[in-house]
């Protein structure tokens, strides 16, 4: 009778859980429960407890104080490896903390790719070790075609070294995120004859843009809520900026909006500069150790794709 009990209480614990985080009066963790399943795969687990009207008032709560463009971040050099070029700050906002690495020679970033495509997904830290490289962010997103969500399947077009490695858009125009021949990080819309036209070396689909031309490209807070976050950008003297904000963990950083990400690159002067794919996924490593606080109780994810840097 007691284990029945201990085992009716859990199970009951259990359905009660979405109605606590999406109907609770908790307003914070509504936020980031809504915008994590929002933003997943799985939409529509958050479709069954509340409309789309509501869903949408929810991933713009932070609309209302987003307007604001810059500022309020602060900045502490945690690394600075002048032998390797490169240069790690701990940052924080109103509601996140994060790491911005800065990398002087952009020719030295390069995608790594998991050595199953189709198979199975890498961890990041293996990626970066693999591609004999010394640190490494998440890059791309991936689709997941029989539900094993093993992160085998790179979405969008993918190019390593200069060439296509993956296309699942066919001759479709994608969200595309590349470094060309020169070093120089282009962001936008493009074909897979695009790509090559632009003899683009390395790059993987994603979206949205948070800075075009030094200028912001975000409306609002976004729209995607609040959540861990990693982007790309580069600076007009061609260093390339990595940001990765940890979240979902509110005794250390809920996680940011689009709009904070877009205010953490214009902080760091960035000219051109573009959301990746974030939550579980979003990493940072460095000397071969994880170096952002991962909120997944299971440690790294399994991911298709990864910007490292070569020695």
């Amino acid at each position: 009778m007691i284990v029945a009990f201990l085992v009716f209480n859990i199970i009951f614990a259990g359905c009660l859980v979405p109605f606590v985080l999406f109907w609770g009066p908790f307003e914070a963790l509504k936020v980031m429960a809504v915008g994590a399943v929002e933003t997943s795969r799985h939409p529509q687990v958050v479709r069954f407890f509340l409309s789309e009207e509501k869903i949408s008032e929810i991933m713009h709560t932070y609309d209302d104080h987003g307007n604001q463009v810059g500022g309020n971040i602060d900045r502490q050099t945690d690394v600075e490896d002048t032998s390797s070029g490169i240069v790690i700050e701990d940052i924080q906002g109103k509601n996140f903390k994060g790491k911005v690495m800065l990398i002087s020679d952009p020719k030295r970033v390069k995608l790594a790719v998991t050595q199953e495509i189709g198979v199975a997904g890498e961890r990041l830290s293996d990626m970066v070790k693999h591609a004999g490289a010394i640190a490494g962010i998440n890059a791309g997103g991936f689709y997941d075609p029989d539900g094993s969500g093993n992160g085998a399947f790179p979405d969008g077009i993918t190019v390593q070294n200069g060439e296509v490695v993956h296309n699942n858009a066919g001759n479709k125009v994608v969200d595309f995120i590349g470094i060309d021949a020169e070093g120089k990080l282009i962001i936008g819309p493009m074909d897979v004859n695009q790509v090559k036209e632009k003899n683009i070396q390395e790059g993987v689909s994603f979206y949205p843009p948070l800075v075009k031309n030094g200028k912001p490209a975000v409306s609002g807070d976004g729209g995607w809520g609040i959540a861990p976050r990693t982007g790309i950008g580069q600076r007009a003297d061609g260093t390339i900026i990595f940001v990765v904000i940890d979240g979902r963990q509110p005794t250390w950083s809920i996680g940011a909006t689009l709009r904070d990400m877009m205010n953490v690159f214009l902080e760091y002067d960035a000219v051109e500069a573009v959301n990746l794919d974030g939550g579980s996924s979003s990493e940072m490593v460095y000397n071969g150790k994880i170096i952002n606080k991962l909120w997944n109780i299971f440690g790294e994810r399994y991911i298709p794709t990864g910007f490292v840097v070569t020695p």
